[in-house]
Formats: C-alpha cells, structure tokens, sequence
C-alpha cells in the first residue's frame, strides 16, 4: 500500500498522527510546506500518495492551493483538509475544489484515524475499479446485441444527456456507464457510483446530498454528498428503482433545475453533474402501482439503453470464459486453466441468471477447485450440473410419450381446475440458481453452494449488507412458494411454513408481497 502523505507546519501534528497512523499499520511520509509535497510529486521517485492530509494554512502557500495543483494532476486522489474552526468557511470551500473531507482542529484521534482509513478504502476502490478497466476492453462481446449497445455508446460520446441503463442484475450495467463516462467530455472529472438499494433508507439522502455540522445526532462534521464528490463529472445511480419514494423527489428537483441542499443546510448548492441511473426492474410498472414518481421517470428516460442478458448473447460465452479464467489465473498467481469443448459447451447453454457476474463468479471457482489445467463437464459447478441434469430429464421419459406422466404443474384429478402460477423448474438467488429437490438428486446441496457463491458475489462487492439481503431473498422465496402450495391461503401457508400468523401477514407486507 502507498503511504498517506502529512503537510502541516506543526511538527507536533505530524508526529500525532504519524505515531496514530502506525498503530494502525498505516504507512506514513510528512512534509512542512506545499512546496515540498509538489516538489515529491514530480520527483516521481515513489508511487505517490494514497491519501493526502493537508493543513489549511502553512508558510508559502496554503492547502486549498495545493488541492488544487494537486487535483490537476490527480484527480482521483483524496484530499482532507485540516482546519482550524476559523477557517471553516474556506474548508467548504475546498470542497468546490474537490476535498474528499475536512477534519477541524482540534480533532479527535480515533476520529481523525477513522476518516483517514475511509480515504483509504475510497482510493483502494478507485484503483481496482481503474486496473480493472485497463487490463482488458471495457466491455467484451460480439454478440449483434452486444453491438448495438457499442453503437449507442459511440453515438452519446458527445452528450452530456441524462442515460438510463436497463438490465438484469449482473449485466454489466455499471461497465457501461464507466464507458459512457470515459467517452464523454466528463472524462477528465470523477467517476461516482452509489447502489441506492445498498444503503438504508434513513442514510441515503445524508449519502446523496451530504449533512451540514449538527444536522442530526452523530454529525460531527460536514460531510459531501455522492453530488458534491461527482462536481464535474458522472454520477451512476445503480438500483434506481429501489429509491425510497421520499428521495425521488429531491433528485427531481436536482434534476429539474440543477440545485441541492445538504441535509440541515440553508444554502443551494449548483450541481454540475451527469447523471447515469441504472435498474434491473421495469420501471414503466413500478410507475402504475405507484412506487416510482412518473415525473422522475421521464426525467432520467431521455435515452435507454437496454443492456441484454447474458442468455440473449451466448456466443460471447466463450470468450467471457477464457477472460475470466485468465483474470483469476493472475489474481491467484496460478496457471489459468481452460474449459475442454463439452465443458464449454455445456456452459454455453446453461441460462447464467445472475448473467456476466456469475459467470466471472464462476470462472473464479474453477481456478480454484478444478482438480485439472483441463476443465471438464465433471468439474462444473453443481448448479450448472443440475441444470443439465435437469435439461436431460425428458428425454428419459420419452417412451411414454404416447400417455405423458402429469408434470409437477399438473393439477390433480380430485383437484378444482383452479388457475396457479406456474412453479419454475429452479429459483434464482441473485447470480446463483437452486435446482429443487427433484434437479438435485445427484447434489444435495446444490442449493447451498449457490448460497454460498450468492454470498461471496455479494461479499466481493463490497456490500454491508449481505445479511439482510439474503435473508430477505430468501424469506421472499420460502413464502411465495408456500403460497403457492397452499393456493394463496395464508393460515395454511404459515402452518406448513412452521410460523405464525401474525409473522406472515408482516412478512408479507415488509417484503411487498401483498
């Protein structure tokens, strides 16, 4: 890891924090004036810094100018700002220039400490998403629908219109807003990404617009928005269809006429923003039953881009495949492997419902368990395996063809013809398929290695919530299914289900299953 760099006049603050710094196993360097932080920067004779804590005010020159030589030849570097609480209007003023924080004088060390490793965490972020997109094309494919998002691409290079990208989870949605932003006329400004499904409800607008000082119980210091962070460049909203309904109206508002305030602020602040929004829902729908405000709706629809899944392009499957095996052959300093033609073959065919990422996901867990440089069909995962399984059934059953056997949909005889939705042959779980009972014969626990590659999708992502996601998906699942069962009735379902009544009425209104 690169060292955080320390520019303060005060010996005494250096010492603190160098001394605090290595507690935490944090590499340091200081220096007394800008001039020397300029002079190491184009020196070049290090990597530079990770993270750059700068005093306010020093001789020959103050820290808001070194933000922003700074800024100029490292955009993406954070920058926190120290100050006295004198100085606290120039320090919001840094944040025009693009600080990552500011931390008053006198600070509290835990606090200090704490800020400074979350910088830490946002530029380690910054650089795997930045090594990520030169080690290979931004997008990969050469599917003919694949093209058609290259083309639409291309065409908006020169646009600073607002995109709304839709997709399936695990697409690649946010791939190609990062293209949208490398081609745009923003390329030089920042790339923001925030999953507005990720984070709770009751933060996300302190998330999105920033809180002034005091604003709330725990808000210590003023703190910048995902819009404020994004100033000059792009800000990609992914899972905008998730956005709490109160919040869709101050990004209307954003949107319409280009101004925001901080949570507990007094001030407009004017947005130079681009917007990209991305959902895996239907939109259109979310409108009718009233979840989405129609207004905002035709705001970020000015240009879609549909982004098709993975089974609508699977002779890219191929080519993913071996990118993939060779990404994490270089993660894990091994020798990649390859996949033989049947192995191949098979994949190609299998539906990847949690689209490119489960197939990266997947590529991921071969490198690892193959017992062989050669990949058959053996080694495939066991969801991959029950869905071939799966696919192979019907044909056993041919003979019989003349009298077919009633299907597991089939309504009993002694049964009313009472409509039900169909049952599908495998539930998804995010980039994982779980073969039921019947699928799985052959793998018991099929079901819980998908959990299991679910949760580490999830866990690579860099979520905070993996918990509650699952278990929601999951409690979503076992109550549709027991529903289904039961034709709907509750009292029934909840008895089968081994819960009460009163817990499945809640659940279902928490999980807006009504």
């Amino acid at each position: 890891m690169k060292p955080i760099w320390i520019a303060d006049d005060d010996p005494s603050i250096r010492f603190v924090l160098e001394k605090a710094l290595a507690r935490e196993e944090l590499p340091t360097r200081s220096f007394d004036s800008p001039k020397a932080v300029l002079d190491a920067l184009a020196d070049g004779a290090d990597e530079g810094p990770q993270v750059l804590v700068s005093d306010i005010r020093m001789p020959g020159g103050s820290g808001l100018e070194l933000l922003e030589k700074v800024k100029c030849q490292h955009p993406a570097l954070p920058v926190i700002i120290m100050t006295a609480y004198s100085d606290l209007d120039s320090a919001v003023a840094a944040f025009q220039g693009g600080a990552f924080e500011y931390l008053p004088k006198p600070f509290d060390l835990p606090k200090a400490v704490e800020l400074i490793r979350r910088a830490v965490e946002e530029s380690q972020r910054e650089e795997v998403a930045q090594e990520t997109l030169a080690a290979a094309p931004e997008i990969l494919g050469q599917a003919p629908a694949m093209q058609d998002v290259f083309r639409a691409i291309g065409r908006l290079s020169q646009s600073h219109v607002t995109v709304l990208i839709t997709g399936e989870s695990g697409s690649g949605k946010e791939l190609v807003a990062r293209a949208l932003h490398k081609h745009s006329p923003r390329a030089k400004g920042p790339f923001v990404a925030i999953n507005t499904a990720a984070i709770p409800k009751d933060l996300l607008e302190s998330e999105l617009f920033g809180h002034e000082r005091g604003a709330f119980t725990g808000a210590q210091t003023l703190r910048r928005g995902r819009f404020e962070q994004a100033e000059g460049g792009t800000l990609f909203l992914d899972e905008i269809g998730d956005m709490p309904f109160e919040l869709q109206t101050r990004l209307l508002r954003v949107l319409s006429d280009g101004h925001y305030y901080r949570v507990g602020g007094h001030s407009a602040i004017k947005a130079n923003v681009r917007v990209i929004a991305a959902t895996h829902q239907n939109l259109e729908q979310r409108v009718k039953e009233g979840a989405f405000r129609e207004d905002l709706y035709h705001r970020l629809n000015v240009i879609r881009l549909r982004l098709p899944p993975l089974r609508e392009r699977r002779e890219d499957i191929p080519l993913l495949a071996r990118f993939f095996l060779q990404h994490s052959a270089r993660q894990l300093e091994v020798e990649p492997k390859r996949l033989s033609d049947a192995a191949l073959e098979v994949l190609s065919a299998f539906d990847f419902p949690g689209n490119v990422r489960q197939l990266e996901n997947l590529c991921h867990w071969l490198t690892v368990m193959a017992p062989a440089q050669v990949i058959e069909v053996k080694d495939l995962p066991p969801e991959v395996l029950a869905a071939l399984n799966e696919r192979r059934q019907p044909s056993a059953a041919e003979p019989a063809a003349s009298a077919p056997a009633p299907s597991a949909l089939s309504v009993p005889s002694d049964a009313p013809a009472t409509p039900q939705a169909p049952m599908p042959p495998a539930w998804a779980l995010g980039g994982a398929v779980v073969p039921p009972a019947s699928a799985a014969a052959g793998t018991p626990q099929a079901w819980e290695a998908a959990l299991q590659a679910e949760a580490m999708a999830l866990l690579a992502e860099g979520r905070h919530d993996v918990w509650d996601a699952l278990i929601r998906r999951v409690e979503t699942r076992l109550i549709q299914t027991a529903l289904q069962a039961t034709r709907g009735r509750r009292i029934e379902a909840a008895q089968r289900l081994g819960i009460g009544r009163n817990t499945i009425t809640r659940k279902i209104q928490e999980l807006g299953l009504e």
